[in-house]
C-alpha cells in the first residue's frame, strides 16, 4: 500500500514537472531569443549583399568613361551631407561605427535611455544610411554597424519575451552580429568578452554562444561556409618573417593608435565645435570631409573609395598593393569616421592594415601574403586595443590556422605599440560620449518635469 502511494506520487509530481515545462511562461522568452538571434544572421546576410551591391554601383557609375572619374567630387560630399542630415534629423545616435552606442547602453539601467541608442527604427536607420554611405563612396564597413542591429535586435527581443537580462542580451546580439558578418564565430565570442564588455560574466556565456550558434546557423543557410578575405596557408620560416612580425607589429600598433587617438580627440572636439549650431555646423563638417574622401579617392584612383576589402583580399591573395595605398586609405578612414555618417571602421581597417603589411614587405622582400596578414593584425589590434579579437578574427578571416602564433606575437605587439600613444580604446572612449550624452538628457527632462509640477501648482 505504500510502494503504490509512492508511485502515484512521483507520477503527479512528474505530471507538475511537464505542465510547467511546457508553460508559454518558459518557452516565451526562449523563442523569442531564438528567433531574434536567427533575424541577426539573416539581416547580416542580407545588408551584406545590399553593401556590396551599394559599392559596385558607385564604383560602375565612376568608372564609365573620360569624365567620369571626377563624379565623386559631387557624389561623395553629397551623399556625406545627406546621410549626417539623416542621421541627425531622424536616426539620432545612428552615426559612426555603432559599436561604441551598444556599449554605453550596456552601462545604462534605464530602458527609455537603452531604447535611444538601441531600437528597431536605429536598426533601420543604420542599414539604409550605411549602404548610402558606401555607395557615396565613404570609406567605412558595414560590420560594426551590424553589432548596432544585433545588440538592437536582442534588447526588442528582451522587451518583446519578458525577459530581464537587458545587458547580457546586447551582449549575445553585438557577438552575434560580428559572427554573422565576418562568417566568424569565434571572433563573436572573443569580441564580446575582450572588446564589448571588458569581462566575461558567467551567467551570460549561454546567451553569447546560444546568440553567434543560431545567427551562424542563419547566415550559413543563405550564404554557405566561406572565409572572408578568402585563404592563405603563408607560414612564418626564417628570421627575417620573424623580423617582420615585429616590424609589422610594432609598426602598425603606432599607425593604429594614431588613427584612434585621432578621431577620439577629433570627435570630441566636433561635438563641442557644433553646439551653437548643431545641425548646419555638422552638415558643414560632413560636406568638408566628403570633399576630402573624394579627392583622395580620385587621387588614388578609386582604390581608397568603399571598404577595401577587393584591396585586402589581393594582398592577402599574394598581389602587393602600391606603396603609400595604405596612407591614402587611412586618411579616408579618418575622414570618414569623424564626418558623422553611419559606418564602421572594421573592414576599413584591415584594409590599411593590409597595405601597411603589403608596404613593409616591399620594403624587406618578404612573402606578400605574410606581410598583408601580419600587417592586418598589428594595425587593427592598436586601432581597436583588442588584441585577441584581432589575431581571431583574421585567422578565421583568412584561414590561416598554420600562422597562430606569428599572429598572435603581431597582436600583441602592435596592442603593447599603441598602449605607448594611447591608453584609451578607442570604442570605450567614443561610448563615454554616448554616457554623457544620455546623462544631459535625463537632467534635462527631471529639470523640465520640475518645471511642469511648478506650473501645474
Amino acid at each position: 500500500m505504500h510502494s503504490a502511494y509512492r508511485r502515484a506520487y512521483k507520477r503527479v509530481r512528474l505530471l507538475r514537472r511537464s505542465h510547467v515545462l511546457w508553460t508559454p511562461r518558459l518557452w516565451k522568452p526562449r523563442l523569442v531569443f531564438w528567433a531574434g538571434a536567427l533575424a541577426i544572421g539573416i539581416i547580416s546576410v542580407v545588408f551584406a549583399y545590399v553593401a556590396d551591391l551599394a559599392q559596385k554601383l558607385f564604383q560602375g557609375i565612376t568608372s564609365g568613361g573620360a569624365g567620369y572619374e571626377w563624379l565623386p567630387l559631387i557624389i561623395t560630399p553629397l551623399g556625406f551631407v545627406f546621410c549626417a542630415w539623416m542621421a541627425r534629423s531622424y536616426f539620432p545616435n545612428s552615426e559612426g561605427s555603432g559599436i561604441p552606442q551598444a556599449i554605453a547602453a550596456r552601462h545604462l539601467s534605464d530602458e527609455e535611455d537603452r531604447e535611444g541608442l538601441l531600437s528597431l527604427r536605429m536598426t533601420i536607420g543604420k542599414i539604409f544610411l550605411t549602404i548610402i554611405g558606401l555607395f557615396s563612396g565613404a570609406s567605412i564597413g558595414r560590420e560594426g554597424p551590424t553589432v548596432q542591429v544585433g545588440a538592437s535586435i536582442m534588447l526588442l527581443s528582451a522587451k518583446i519575451g519578458g525577459m530581464e537580462q537587458a545587458r547580457g542580451l546586447i551582449l549575445a546580439g553585438s557577438a552575434a552580429g560580428i559572427a554573422a558578418a565576418f562568417n566568424a564565430p569565434l571572433a563573436g565570442i572573443v569580441f564580446a568578452i575582450e572588446e564589448m564588455g571588458r569581462s566575461y560574466a558567467a551567467r551570460t556565456n549561454g546567451l553569447v554562444v546560444s546568440a553567434v550558434i543560431l545567427a551562424g546557423i542563419a547566415s550559413l543557410g543563405l550564404v554557405g561556409n566561406y572565409t572572408y578575405f578568402g585563404t592563405t596557408s603563408v607560414t612564418t620560416s626564417g628570421a627575417e618573417d620573424w623580423l617582420l612580425v615585429l616590424v609589422c607589429g610594432a609598426v602598425g600598433g603606432l599607425a593604429g593608435a594614431i588613427f584612434s587617438a585621432f578621431v577620439l580627440q577629433a570627435s570630441r572636439r566636433i561635438r563641442r565645435l557644433i553646439q551653437p549650431w548643431p545641425l548646419g555646423r555638422a552638415l558643414m563638417i560632413a560636406a568638408g570631409c566628403g570633399i576630402a574622401v573624394a579627392l583622395i579617392g580620385v587621387l588614388s584612383g578609386g582604390e581608397t573609395f568603399g571598404t577595401g576589402y577587393t584591396q585586402a583580399r589581393s594582398a592577402i591573395e599574394g598581389t602587393p598593393l602600391p606603396p603609400f595605398f595604405f596612407l591614402g586609405k587611412f586618411i579616408a578612414g579618418v575622414f570618414s569616421t569623424i564626418s558623422g555618417i553611419p559606418g564602421g571602421i572594421f573592414a576599413p581597417s584591415l584594409a590599411v592594415g593590409a597595405g601597411l603589411g603589403s608596404s613593409l614587405g616591399l620594403l624587406f622582400g618578404a612573402n606578400a601574403s605574410l606581410a598583408a596578414v601580419l600587417g592586418m593584425a598589428g594595425y587593427f589590434a592598436g586601432v581597436v586595443q583588442a588584441p585577441m579579437t584581432a589575431f581571431v578574427i583574421i585567422l578565421e578571416m583568412t584561414g590561416n590556422h598554420n600562422n597562430v602564433i606569428p599572429l598572435m606575437c603581431a597582436s600583441m605587439i602592435g596592442y603593447g605599440a599603441a598602449r605607448l600613444i594611447s591608453h584609451e580604446p578607442l570604442y570605450h572612449g567614443l561610448s563615454r560620449l554616448y554616457l554623457a550624452d544620455a546623462l544631459r538628457l535625463r537632467r534635462a527632462k527631471g529639470r523640465e518635469g520640475e518645471g511642469n509640477r511648478a506650473i501645474g501648482q
